[in-house]
């Protein structure tokens, strides 16, 4: 159930790792939002040329193509998508370009909504 007051966003989750996946699409999920997830970066951006998200999250340390990489792709694509990177080394990273905030691991479910509200205007 949406909490009062929130949008329900269309939030794609791209993350190497099912388990993080899972765990944030629960997160998200609280909220109310409508969640896919894609293990990686090759399947980001082929639900990206299927349909359309109000926000992307990414990791930062994927296999194959990393979270900035992917970053940057999706920004030339679709300049105007807000990104959200987790990552464990999100101090290091900032600012990054094609990245609209950075949340560090690990995070709380107030991180996120923090982050939402930064990214998407009208949350």
């Amino acid at each position: 159930m949406p909490t009062p007051g929130n949008q329900v966003w269309r939030i794609l989750v791209v993350d190497d790792e099912p388990a993080v996946c899972d765990a944030l699409k629960m997160m998200f999920q609280l909220d109310g939002h409508k969640v896919q997830t894609a293990n990686g970066s090759k399947e980001a951006l082929s639900f990206l040329e299927k349909g359309r998200f109000d926000l992307i999250t990414v990791d930062y340390a994927m296999a194959g193509m990393k979270g900035d990489e992917l970053a940057a792709i999706i920004k030339k694509r679709l300049p105007h998508q807000p990104i959200i990177m987790i990552s464990a080394y999100a101090e290091m990273l900032q600012p990054l370009p094609g990245v609209d905030f950075i949340i560090s691991k690990p995070f709380l479910l107030k991180d996120l909504r923090e982050a939402i509200a930064r990214v998407l205007p009208g949350s």
